[in-house]
């Protein structure tokens, strides 16, 4: 499921049609003195029509890793759909195997032989150990060579320089530097299109993750360290991007917008950006570093260069958190005791 996608209306729907099903009476069966018809369990009818209800649970969900824009996704994406058909080719033959057996060894089939006393055969034991063996073998081969070709710290390969881009994440938003265009974002991220992306990331609180689906990798962002990330955009478009790992109250609200444009409209942002907003420095960061929930995208007509080497280093201190007590009533409204 993608963040912020409604099921939970998909699921209450589902759940009051099963019910009416589960409560229709056999045809032709008389009503009762009061003229309505007697409910009956239909066991055999809930459960076809659970079947064909259930995918509307998945109506929300979107292909994000599995639509891949980006050379980074492209690969992560080719990892998986290796590892599912190493893995099918044990899985679908031992289904189709166990469903041999059981047709087989039958009770009305004379033919079968019935062996009480077998303990042991060889070439039994060589293909159930052999098979496995070469799946685990097969499969962390995939994964060895691919972890280490999508190494987050490698550069990707291109004739341009890639963008450098510096990222914090607070709570609960995320905040983006560009320090060689010295301007600053906050739940926004705007990039070139087919031009390398280079991200140093740290985190202003607790540890959470960087991930843009269909871009690729996910990446760890920590208080008092640096992780670094590379993703390219192949072509122009918009993509979700969120945080994966849970840092607390406002955690489901904590995603952002990628743009990702051509690079005249790239430079176009960056100048219209810069005419407008407040200065990103070290006062204007800290009052920025408090908890909030849900921040509107906005961005700073001027940043500090030198700021994501504050934060990271803790020169300047991590977020303050909640105060005393309960958490402030503007980001999780709580009943005091």
């Amino acid at each position: 499921m993608v963040a912020g996608q409604p099921v939970m209306p998909i699921v209450g729907v589902l759940s009051d049609e099963l019910r009416k099903l589960s409560m229709r009476a056999k045809p032709g069966e008389p009503p009762d003195s009061n003229g309505h018809c007697p409910p009956r369990p239909t066991s055999a009818r809930f459960a076809r029509h659970a079947v064909i209800l259930a995918p509307l649970l998945l109506a929300a969900c979107q292909p994000a890793v599995l639509d891949p824009k980006g050379l980074v996704g492209i690969a992560d994406k080719t990892i998986l759909v290796d590892s599912l058909a190493i893995m099918l080719a044990i899985v679908v033959p031992t289904i189709l195997a166990t469903f041999g057996f059981a047709w087989w060894f039958r009770a009305g089939n004379t033919r079968a032989k019935y062996l009480p006393e077998f303990e042991y055969s060889g070439r039994i034991e060589l293909i159930v150990w052999a098979i496995p063996l070469l799946v685990i073998i097969l499969l962390s081969g995939v994964a060895w060579i691919g972890s280490h070709e999508l190494d987050p710290a490698q550069p990707l390969a291109s004739k341009t320089p890639p963008l450098e881009v510096q990222v914090v994440s607070l709570d609960w938003k995320w905040l983006f530097i560009y320090p060689n265009q010295r301007v600053a974002s906050v739940n926004q991220l705007v990039v070139p299109a087919g031009v390398p992306i280079h991200f140093a990331l740290t985190s202003a609180s607790v540890m959470t993750a960087f991930f843009i689906p269909q871009l690729g990798s996910m990446i760890y962002t920590m208080n008092g360290m640096t992780t670094q990330l590379n993703l390219q955009a192949d072509a122009p478009g918009s993509f979700h991007g969120l945080a994966s790992h849970f840092s607390g109250d406002g955690f489901a609200d904590m995603h952002f917008e990628v743009r990702a444009v051509p690079a005249e409209q790239f430079a176009a942002w960056v100048e219209a950006t810069r005419k407008t907003g407040p200065t990103l420095d070290a006062a204007s960061y800290t009052s920025l570093a408090k908890q909030s929930i849900d921040a509107k995208p906005f961005t700073y007509r001027a940043a500090d260069p030198g700021l994501f080497q504050q934060v990271a280093t803790q020169q300047l201190p991590p977020g303050p958190g909640p105060q005393t007590g309960l958490p402030d009533r503007t980001v999780s409204p709580r009943t005091e005791k």
